[in-house]
């Protein structure tokens, strides 16, 4: 049983990293479900909006699902940006399956990645219709976690390091033989 909590900025990778480890371990049989904030927030959390305590309320209605699939043996990756210590460690709570790995991205790095233009949004001027408020780490707080199982810094590594550094520790932490790895090695 293993549910992996992400934190992470906006843009800074978790989703793309959650969605290469579930591929590699895929090919390896195993049960992997990624519980992903903007695929789930319109469904399950539809009547919450971006203040604080509707953010931790999101966060905690999403790690219940994840703990929940956690205990009928899926992997589960939560990719949110989960801004908040407090909530973080109240996930955390669950028990020692729950492991919360930080994808790290420097905010200027951000900024010019900017998939989604929100980053762009939200240094409109005030009154303008398109300004994004709220933006976790620009005009929205982000605490920097301070106890993590794993820091992945996406703005120093490529895409295929930072998927398999999770992997490897999520490969670890469910200790899966070697022999078995060696399928993803020679796909």
């Amino acid at each position: 049983m293993l549910f992996i909590q992400l934190t992470g900025l906006s843009g800074s990778g978790k989703t793309t990293i959650a969605e290469g480890v579930k591929e590699k371990l895929l090919l390896l049989g195993k049960k992997i479900e990624i519980i992903d904030a903007d695929v789930y927030r319109p469904i399950l959390c539809k009547d919450l909006g971006f203040s604080k305590d509707d953010r931790q309320e999101n966060i905690r209605r999403l790690g219940f699902v994840a703990n929940l699939l956690a205990s009928h043996e899926v992997i589960v990756i939560l990719a949110a940006i989960n801004p908040y210590e407090k909530i973080r460690e109240e996930l955390s709570g669950y028990g020692s399956h729950v492991k919360t790995v930080w994808i790290n991205c420097d905010l200027e790095i951000l900024f010019e990645r900017d998939t989604k233009q929100l980053y762009k949004r939200s240094q409109l001027a005030e009154g303008d219709k398109d300004k994004v408020k709220n933006l976790t780490g620009v005009n929205d707080p982000y605490e920097a976690p301070r106890k993590t199982d794993l820091i992945i810094y996406t703005d120093r590594e490529s895409k295929e390091e930072s998927i398999d550094r999770l992997f490897n520790y999520i490969k670890h932490q469910i200790h899966l033989s070697p022999l078995m790895t060696q399928k993803i090695a020679s796909i």
